[in-house]
């Protein structure tokens, strides 16, 4: 931990077992998906660790996650509802951190130093990290207490629509790129990127 991660938490979202890279099915068995899941998963949770004070999942307890981690439980109602619960537990705690990284758990690439880039956005700015479309969100991050009501719009071009959330806030949003944030492992072709931390051609 450095003094950048003082009062940086991150919140990553992870779904129950089998529920993950459904669209991955005609490449991968539902064990291999499951493994997939959870390879990346740890990898972005160690990443996280090297970089925030606290690391948070919001979801269901499940194997092959790691037990150490504070967790919260989802409400239900999908991604969106999730994180919003999740956002406002956080924002409420008596040492809610200054800032939040929202942060998907499909992102093999991720390195500390893209986690900082979120991180040392100054005060009162939303940072957007698009995938590898530019339309999609694969991290956001949140000042806090300023962005405690802000509307996750995961889906269908959230990343124009969680600027919009933003600056309905009276917040500003900049949009952070990097090859670690943009990768997320969504169909058969980005599986390449995963390579390095799951073997799943064997």
């Amino acid at each position: 931990m450095n003094a950048l991660s003082a009062t940086i938490w991150a919140l990553i979202p992870v779904k129950a077992r089998g529920q993950g890279k459904t669209r991955l099915a005609g490449q991968l068995c539902a064990e291999q998906r499951d493994k997939l899941v959870e390879a990346m998963f740890e990898h972005v949770v160690q990443v996280a660790n090297e970089t925030v004070e606290r690391t948070v999942v919001v979801g269901p307890q499940r194997s092959g996650v790691s037990v150490n981690l504070d967790r919260i439980e989802e409400p239900g109602g999908g991604l969106n509802a999730a994180l919003g619960h999740a956002l406002t537990v956080i924002a409420r705690k008596p040492d809610a951190p200054s800032r939040l990284i929202v942060i998907a758990a499909d992102l093999p690439c991720i390195t500390p130093n893209d986690i900082a880039r979120l991180a040392e956005l100054p005060l009162g700015i939303v940072g957007i990290a698009p995938d590898r479309h530019g339309s999609g969100t694969n991290a956001l991050s949140l000042p806090l207490p300023q962005a405690a009501g802000f509307r996750f719009h995961y889906g269908t071009d959230s990343a124009s629509l969680h600027r919009n959330a933003a600056q309905s806030l009276g917040l500003s949003a900049v949009t952070i790129i990097t090859d670690g944030l943009a990768k997320d492992i969504d169909e058969p072709f980005d599986l390449a990127d995963a390579a390095h931390l799951f073997s799943f051609m064997t």
